[in-house]
């Protein structure tokens, strides 16, 4: 015959549950003991104020808030560019020959991407 008492069993099965939930707790929990993110992505999406159409080649640059330079970008044919940084705050400064320039202040959130839509001017010529 089984030389196994019930109560053993029992004592099994609920070790074996309380194992169980254990590695799930600290499974769970490692993605939250993993490295913080200190920068994040911030897009510019460059665009015609009249017509809503991309704007490539437009020149994107990236100014501490005391107006430091520090990077400059150019858009790509689908009037996008973009940049990590670390997070914080910066302005934003796009131009491009044929239209006004604008300038944005930005929030760069780390571990985020940011996109941001400027809208150019055509310069009229006098």
């Amino acid at each position: 015959m089984l030389n196994f008492s019930l109560s053993r069993l029992q004592s099994l099965v609920g070790l074996t549950a309380g194992l169980i939930s254990i590695v799930g707790a600290v499974a769970s929990t490692a993605q939250f003991l993993g490295p913080t993110p200190r920068s994040g992505d911030i897009v510019a999406v460059v665009q015609d104020a009249r017509s809503g159409k991309t704007v490539p080649d437009a020149t994107v640059e990236i100014l501490s808030t005391k107006d430091a330079l520090i990077t400059t970008r150019t858009s790509a044919a689908d009037g996008r560019a973009r940049h990590s940084l670390p997070a914080g705050a910066y302005r934003l400064r796009v131009s491009h020959p044929k239209f006004g320039g604008e300038v944005r202040r930005i929030q760069v959130l780390a571990g985020q991407t940011s996109e941001v839509h400027v809208q150019l001017r055509a310069v009229t010529r006098s």
